[in-house]
């Protein structure tokens, strides 16, 4: 995860453009139209879920107001910041809302866990060939290393060697803070991805809870078992995540759709300089509002959108892996040995994974 986006990142750097920018200039069109005709309704089905998942919640803290009111609320909360503040602003925003994640780290630790089988289970995988668990695989790997994070990190990053234009700050310089700030995020996630998975199988899973559709459900089974501490800290992540994913979502969209059309673009610009962007955006977090109306399972949208990035990633991957390879668009800031082994890693593992997937379903 931490070298593919540390590719993006550097391609962002070097050719300080995003990825779709990028695409767009150097491979054919059609494929860039493909991954946007991809992108749009998994992102807004994200959206969607989300927000349905912080109304939910949020309706158990407060039972006096309803779901769908939440979920409006929400929206306009997000529209606005987005709207109204710089992307520095919005960038600190999003650094702050990550502490949120600490809050299920804690959830583990509030119960009795065994910490041998846990050691063992994650040292020596169980692995099962059916449809199934090559289903859960595959949406693992797709919310893990998801192609709108391919996008959102490669124009973060052209949008930061433009503001830092006027300093003359060496490029090896930027790329050696990128590489800190992509490792420290990696790690970060992936420790928070595991005490979430923890805590399913250490306490949703050992009551016999493995059916859950919505994210209340997951909450409210929480509560009996570990307490009303862990269902308030699960409440508060699942509001502070969705506040600091949503953004990511609907910006990477609007980024990916401005740079295929060549529209101004930009978070650190005002409405009127990017209204193309901006419209998109807006109406990337309208639609997946309306999601919320048709009575689609969230924890459904979730797990559907996550299928379909681990099964589209591998070939954006591959690509991203061409372009760090190629001097005529990275000069001197091609891959390191290293980076186009982990990359050959993760291409050759999701393949995998997508290719089980699609036999199983066919057998």
């Amino acid at each position: 995860m931490a070298a593919i986006q540390g590719m993006c990142g550097r391609i962002g750097l070097v050719t300080q453009q995003g990825l779709a920018g990028t695409l767009k200039r150097y491979y054919p069109k059609w494929f860039l139209y493909i991954i946007l005709a991809l992108s749009f309704p998994a992102i807004t089905f994200n959206i969607g879920a989300d927000l349905q998942g912080m109304g939910a919640v949020a309706n158990m803290l407060f039972p006096s107001v309803p779901v769908w009111a939440f979920c409006i609320f929400f929206t306009t909360f997000l529209l606005f910041v987005i709207i109204k503040y710089s992307f520095d602003k919005i960038s600190a925003i999003l650094k702050w809302l990550c502490l949120s994640l600490l809050l299920y780290i804690i959830i583990p630790f509030l119960v009795s866990t065994d910490i041998k089988p846990i050691l063992r289970s994650l040292l020596i995988p169980t692995i099962h060939f059916n449809s199934d668990f090559f289903s859960i695989l595959v949406a693992i790997l797709g919310t893990t290393i998801s192609p709108y994070l391919f996008f959102w990190q490669a124009t973060m990053e052209a949008e930061v060697i433009s503001r830092q234009a006027e300093n003359s700050k060496p490029v090896r310089h930027l790329l050696k803070d990128m590489r800190l700030d992509i490792n420290a995020g990696m790690l970060f996630s992936n420790a928070v991805m595991f005490f979430i998975i923890l805590t399913s199988g250490e306490v949703l899973y050992k009551a016999g809870i493995t059916q859950i559709e919505t994210v209340d459900q997951a909450a409210k089974a929480l509560e009996p078992l570990t307490g009303k501490l862990s269902y308030l800290f699960f409440a508060v992540g699942v509001i502070g995540t969705g506040l600091l994913a949503i953004p990511v979502f609907a910006s990477s969209l609007a980024y990916i759709l401005a740079e295929t059309f060549a529209l101004n673009q930009g978070l650190d610009k005002k409405f009127f300089q990017a209204r193309g962007f901006y419209i998109t955006l807006s109406a990337a977090l309208l639609i997946g509002l309306s999601l919320d109306f048709i009575g689609l399972s969230p924890i459904k949208a979730l797990l559907y959108t996550a299928v379909l990035y681990g099964i589209t990633a591998p070939v954006l991957i591959g690509v991203i892996l061409h372009i760090s390879n190629n001097t005529k668009i990275m000069g001197e800031h091609t891959n390191s040995w290293l980076s186009n082994i982990l990359g050959f890693i993760a291409l050759v593992l999701m393949t995998f994974a997508a290719i089980g997937l699609l036999y199983f379903q066919l057998t």
